[in-house]
């Protein structure tokens, strides 16, 4: 590697670690609820998954992991020669077959948490000293009887012993809980994987809930793939998709998907701060979604998390950023954090889950009925994502709100994505008197006008 390409790859190195740095203050201390099928058990990848649980827990997250293992459970009923029932998608768990449960579960349980004990040397374990803990930390009940037929020891979550829980996390252990309840006269009861996370997510008023799906490659920015989710939905957009009921050309739901949306809404609309719906099958998955701006799967949450508001003086830090680099590029005027400050509320700025994106300023010419559009900004990473687009057109309407129907621009480097936009090449005799006297005749701006 020569010398170049060693600095390239450091400064690609702080640029990203530096990116990350927001997650990891946020994360910190927060309660994320995992729940995975024992689909990913064996598959390859899963000593991988391991080493990102680590991770996590190293970065002071609080984890509380739920297993399936349904694959594990249809092997042992082959095994032993066992049929069972299915009634709407549940199985029917007679006592024969809860002995199949019980000993197919106990085995993913145990070997899940001899991999979360590993420590490894020259791997991502060394020296992780995770501690693992479970216990009858679900009470259940049983189903019932339904379309005429007793579903025995399949059944439902009844309570979550929250306060066992907590007490664990709060020492810094893992928790490991699997799809099996208990009841207060000492029934075992066969319960699905995504109740018992969704239930606990619930219970813990958790920051996150993350299903690792076995659909094959599932990443919902590939928009070829008509079954694949957004990349966002709120809880009202996530039921319409439920219910079918999706403008066109939305794809309806596939029903691969269906079952872990619905867990996930569900969670949503219970309290959860977020929920995730990720491919087991990308390897690093849970990281990619947690530490990147856009995520490799879909994120739901009860309400959208890019918006569009009025800047704060807490907010001129942000934009000087955002600047800064356009104004060493001669792209923008210089301006100082103190006329920022007396500015700050001529802008508007982007947002997205906290983050951000964008500003844009608005100095109307009252006399003239004009609009001045000025420091329109993007984060260089969300560039060419509709972004710029979505502030201009906030701010016009914003100007014809004031009654103003004439909205101008100076710009030095982007006149064509203005005229893309609506507006038209103009000269300074156009403009406004005042804004006329401050023209910079050393920069030779391109004015352009649009009329709302």
């Amino acid at each position: 590697m020569t010398i170049n390409n060693k600095m390239n790859a450091m400064t690609e190195f702080v640029s990203w670690f530096r990116s990350v740095a927001p997650y990891i203050h946020a994360f910190r201390d927060k309660v994320f609820i995992l729940g995975f099928g024992g689909e990913i058990i064996t598959d390859a990848k899963f000593v991988h998954f391991i080493h990102d649980i680590s991770l996590l827990a190293s970065l002071g997250v609080r984890l509380v992991l739920v297993h399936g293992a349904r694959p594990q459970i249809q092997l042992r009923l082959n095994e032993s020669q066992l049929e069972t029932q299915t009634v709407t998608g549940m199985r029917v768990t007679d006592p024969a077959s809860l002995q199949c449960v019980k000993e197919a579960v106990g085995r993913v349980h145990h070997e899940i948490a001899a991999l979360l004990s590993m420590g490894l040397p020259n791997s991502p374990m060394a020296n992780a000293a995770i501690r693992v803990t479970s216990g009858n930390f679900v009470t259940a009940c049983p189903h019932g009887i339904i379309q005429g037929v007793d579903l025995m020891h399949t059944g439902k979550v009844r309570k979550i012993n929250t306060q066992a829980i907590n007490s664990r996390l709060e020492q810094g252990d893992v928790v490991l809980i699997s799809p099996l309840g208990y009841s207060p006269t000492g029934e075992i009861f066969n319960l699905t994987m995504e109740n018992v996370a969704t239930e606990v997510a619930i219970a813990l008023h958790a920051e996150k809930l993350i299903f690792l799906l076995d659909t094959a490659d599932y990443d919902s920015s590939d928009t070829d793939k008509s079954e694949l989710l957004p990349r966002e939905l709120t809880v009202a957009e996530s039921n319409l998709l439920l219910r079918n009921k999706t403008p066109e050309p939305t794809p309806l739901l596939a029903d691969t998907i269906r079952p872990w949306l619905q867990s996930a809404t569900k969670a949503c609309e219970m309290g959860v701060t977020r929920t995730h719906l990720i491919s087991r099958h990308n390897d690093g998955a849970i990281l990619q979604e947690l530490f990147t701006h856009h995520g490799i799967g879909t994120m739901i949450s009860q309400e959208t998390l890019q918006t569009l508001r009025k800047a704060k003086i807490e907010d001129v830090g942000g934009i000087l950023q955002l600047i800064e680099p356009l104004e060493a590029e001669g792209i923008l005027v210089r301006r100082s954090r103190e006329l920022l400050e007396i500015e700050i509320d001529r802008f508007t700025v982007l947002e997205h889950d906290g983050s951000m994106l964008g500003c844009a300023a608005l100095y109307p010419f009252s006399e003239e009925h004009a609009g001045e559009l000025a420091c329109l900004a993007i984060h260089p990473n969300y560039r060419d994502r509709g972004y710029g687009s979505h502030l201009l057109k906030h701010i016009e309407k914003e100007t014809m709100s004031q009654n103003i129907y004439t909205l101008f621009v100076l710009t030095t480097h982007a006149a064509h994505w203005f005229i893309e936009h609506g507006f038209n090449e103009a000269t300074t005799a156009e403009l406004p008197p005042a804004k006329q006297n401050l023209y910079n005749y050393q920069r030779r701006s391109k004015v352009l006008i649009k009329h709302l």
